[in-house]
């Protein structure tokens, strides 16, 4: 034996690189990281990449993953992380019910591995050995640590070893001794190259398969072809049941955690199947429902139960459990129909070589088939004594593996290897299938993810491994702060790049999510720094995945965080993952607690973008900043907000004064100049905000996140001033949809283009088309808000879609109460303009129009429908009460356009 492997302290193996052991890889990268903890991880598997396994390295396109995409995440607190990878790598309309194929599983656990490996650089140092283990001795290594055999002679010594090899390999021991000596037996269908042969186009011969579950299937579809009959024998005889297209809710079935017996459980899911088939039409939502408690169901019963049910009952629970996507259930019944595929009950009983090279096998039933090929479909053995891999039979020989409950896999603690004396003190982890003896349900990913979780933190407290972490000095650090005098659980690099992205959210400029994103890669455990990255993408629209972002804060805020940030992640989670009054109310109770929090303050009252708390003529958000005020002491951010709710009150005189201080404070303060935008506005000063906005745009608001609704505030001056060609000239240079995008293309350049419309200053085709195509669909016709669904409406109507605007009323109808009340019918009157019955379009605009701020957003924006009744009065001949809002208009603020239509309005 060659010397080992160099295993400095702090070294951990992972034996087996498939889902499982890619999983735990992933989960001890990522905890290391955010732990500060060095770690050596050693990675062995023949296999030429990590992360595929033999269940995902083929690239049979049928071969599809007999599980939702939306269940196959490898993290348990973001299931929709698969989807997201599937959208971002060439599948944009996945969707969580999708069944995909299986490589495509592979390619995932590796990217994700993969990514994990490169942000743990500096923490974590990764080996690769491309051989298998083929004995364990523990305490035989250095410092006591384990010492793995390898096949490739050589050893290699870690303090923590987990075991994830997977299932045990196929046992040929169950069919005949003929048969497994043919050549044309096919022991394990999932060796590379082992169906290779049996799949060349030119072979028709007939094939049996031995077993009918899914890897029978599976291989069925590779195999099938015309001229050949593919048989598939098993006991039951009994193929999986398919799954329904759309996924149905699961059933509540925890009262059967109240069984003790067997005979209970089945009473138990007789009652709940029977129920359901009469409720839902369908049994498969109580098998799904049974999924998250089988565990616990399983360790409730007796040996005698257990035993029980794997000769009367786990044939019908696999068949129902396990089961097929409907794609595939498809093609497994087209081949049915065509006589391409026959299943038999029973068992191979003998088999004898023909001269021809085919194979004559009898079956128990008396019944002779005569096939070229044999494949072994019916898996692995459920028993450790059926392993027939080196590793598993010298562990259980040493004594360091034992069976698990009937001999069903091992004997674990949570994971953790029991010896032959029944403790669970080697430094040996295993998962998945071998543990199948303990939780009969753990061979999938939405089980095995849990598990690796849980591995890699039971690792990672191994005395062995946690040395590697050099003890510092006793010394008192004074922490980091945000900025506004609240402490940071992190280092001062992640502090100040932190630092720079509150700065860059209160001025309203770009590299907020740049600068956050920084300050979590200094520090990989900053858990306020993933929040922030979480709240800026679900309240702004930044660029962040969102999902993972409120993950990685979670986790890491278990691990190293005070009571404030605690507060701040939980009431992130409340705004990103609850209703908007949930979220809202989260928000309202933090500030309560923390008022001087600037971040957070800035998600109540963005004043520019579209989350933040409702507020009408001085509401909650109004009630925020002034009971914040003292924890401010006077800074320009919060003075910036303190002005636009004076603007929103109509104290237009109070709003400028605090505009103009907060900007003579911080010039680049776009909150301070956009309260100045509306004062302009709404006071008639039209040349004078004109100029002011553009001067700011081209000087300090260069690097604005906004600039094309500041654009938007200019253009409504222009207008104001019935300046046609300067409203023309500002939208090609400032606000065309290459220009802007998503949700501002609908608020900014959409709604400009219908109110220039309106007033005449856009004459011939008006690219309307152009700005929905750079918004998504959602918006359109599914929007988040009732805001978005207001300006959504304005942009279908100005395009003529009659279609569109029913659609998008149909979802406000099954929407918020704001939608319902105020855009649904909305909609109904904007199709009354689409369709010119500007009568029938006048009186329910004018109807409406009272009920319009509970949409949200300023006044300003919400003129476009006021214009809109306008156009629609005039058109109907009731010019009088044209005249009447307009001369109300003009009481407020000076418009020479306004005075121009008063004028030229009939008698």
């Amino acid at each position: 034996m060659t010397s080992p492997v160099s295993a400095p302290r702090g070294t951990v193996a992972v034996v087996g690189t498939g889902a499982a052991g890619t999983m735990v890889a992933l989960q001890l990268c990522e905890t290391a990281v955010r732990r500060r903890v060095p770690l050596v991880l050693l990675l062995i598997d023949p296999a030429p990449e990590a992360g595929r396994g033999r269940a995902y390295a083929g690239r049979e396109a049928r071969h599809l993953l007999n599980v939702r995409a939306g269940a196959m995440s490898c993290y348990p607190d973001d299931p929709a992380h698969f989807v997201r990878w599937l959208c971002r790598h060439g599948q944009p309309t996945v969707s969580a019910d999708d069944f995909v194929p299986r490589h495509r599983y592979g390619a995932y656990l590796a990217d994700t591995l993969g990514q994990a490996i490169i942000a743990a650089t500096g923490t974590v140092r990764v080996r690769r050995l491309r051989t298998l283990v083929t004995d364990c001795r523990v305490g035989a290594g250095e410092r006591g640590a384990v010492r793995l055999e390898l096949a490739d002679g050589t050893t290699a010594d870690a303090d923590a070893v987990v075991l994830a090899s997977g299932p045990t390999s196929p046992s040929s021991a169950r069919p005949p001794a003929a048969l497994r000596a043919h050549s044309r037996f096919v022991a394990d269908p999932w060796a590379p190259g082992a169906l290779d042969a049996a799949a060349a186009p030119e072979d028709t011969d007939d094939v049996l398969l031995i077993g009918t579950g899914l890897t029978a299937v599976d291989v069925a579809l590779r195999l099938e072809r015309p001229g050949r009959t593919v048989h598939a024998v098993s006991r039951g005889g009994l193929l999986p049941q398919p799954h329904t297209v759309t996924a149905l809710p699961p059933a509540d079935c925890e009262d059967l955690l109240g069984c003790r017996t067997l005979r209970q459980m089945r009473a138990a899911v007789h009652r709940h199947v029977g129920r359901a088939l009469r409720t839902e039409g369908d049994w498969r939502p109580v098998v799904d429902g049974l999924r998250p408690h089988v565990a616990t169901l399983w360790a409730a019963l007796s040996p005698e139960d257990r035993a029980e049910f794997l000769e009367r009952d786990a044939t019908v629970w696999n068949v129902h459990r396990h089961r097929m996507p409907p794609a595939t259930a498809e093609a497994v019944a087209r081949m049915r129909r065509a006589g391409r595929l026959r299943t038999w009950r029973g068992s191979v009983a003998d088999a004898r070589a023909l001269g021809d090279g085919t194979v004559a096998v009898g079956l128990g039933d008396g019944r002779d088939l005569r096939v070229g090929w044999v494949v072994d479909c019916t898996g692995p053995g459920l028993r450790l004594a059926d392993a027939t891999g080196p590793l598993w039979q010298n562990l259980r020989r040493g004594g360091i593996a034992v069976p698990g409950p009937l001999g069903i896999g091992v004997a674990t603690d949570g994971g953790r290897l029991r010896d032959r004396s029944g403790a669970a003190e080697q430094p040996l982890w295993t998962l998945g299938a071998p543990r199948r003896g303990e939780l009969w349900e753990t061979t999938a990913v939405p089980e095995i993810r849990v598990q690796a979780a849980e591995v890699a933190e039971a690792v990672l407290a191994v005395p062995s491994v946690r040395a590697a972490v050099a003890a510092p000095p006793h010394r008192r650090v004074r922490r980091p702060s945000d900025g506004s005098g609240l402490p940071l659980s992190t280092h001062s690099s992640a502090a100040a790049a932190f630092r720079t992205g509150i700065d860059r959210v209160l001025k309203v400029r770009a590299g907020a999510e740049r600068a956050f994103r920084r300050a979590t890669s200094l520090d990989p455990g900053f858990a306020v720094g993933h929040a922030a990255l979480a709240l800026i993408g679900h309240d702004s629209g930044a660029d962040v995945d969102v999902p993972q972002a409120l993950a990685r804060a979670r986790r890491c805020v278990r691990e190293r965080a005070d009571e404030r940030e605690r507060a701040f992640v939980d009431m992130v989670v409340r705004r990103v993952r609850g209703t908007t009054a949930e979220g809202d109310a989260a928000l309202l109770r933090y500030l309560d607690r923390y008022p001087g929090d600037r971040l957070a303050l800035a998600a109540a009252v963005p004043t520019i973008a579209f989350a933040g708390l409702y507020d009408a003529h001085g509401g909650a958000a109004g009630q925020v900043v002034r009971r914040t005020a003292r924890a401010h002491g006077g800074h320009w951010f919060h003075t910036s907000l303190l002005a636009f709710v004076h603007q929103e009150e109509e104290r237009f005189d109070e709003a400028g004064v605090l505009a103009e201080r907060a900007l003579a404070q911080e010039p680049d303060s776009g909150h301070a100049m956009h309260a100045l935008a509306h004062v302009h506005y709404e006071c008639g000063d039209h040349e004078a905000g004109r100029s002011r906005l553009d001067a700011w745009l081209d000087g300090h608001g260069r690097g604005t996140t906004h600039r094309a609704h500041f654009s938007w505030h200019a253009a409504l001056h222009e207008l104001a001033l019935d300046d046609a060609p300067a409203v023309r000239r500002r939208w090609a240079a400032q606000l065309t949809p290459g220009r802007v995008r998503g949700v501002r293309a609908l608020v900014d350049s959409g709604s400009l283009l219908w109110r220039a419309r309106l007033t005449g200053s856009w004459e011939g085709r008006m690219p309307i088309g152009d700005v929905l195509d750079a918004v998504g669909a959602d918006s359109l016709e599914r929007p988040s808000t009732a805001f978005t669904a207001l300006h959504a409406a304005v942009a279908l109507m100005a395009s003529g879609d009659l279609a569109g605007l029913r659609r998008l009323q149909g979802h406000a109808l099954d929407a918020d109460p704001v939608q319902r009340e105020v855009v649904a019918p909305l909609c109904e009157a904007f199709g009354y303009v689409v369709e010119e019955s500007w009568e029938q379009a006048a009186v329910r605009l004018e109807r409406l129009l009272p009920r319009l701020p509970a949409v949200g957003g300023s006044a300003a924006q919400r003129e476009v429908v006021e214009e809109t009744l306008l156009y629609a009065l005039v058109s109907a001949g009731r010019c009088d009460a044209a005249r009447v809002r307009l001369e109300q208009r003009l009481d407020r603020r000076s418009s020479p356009y306004d005075r121009r239509r008063l004028a030229t309005l009939p008698a």
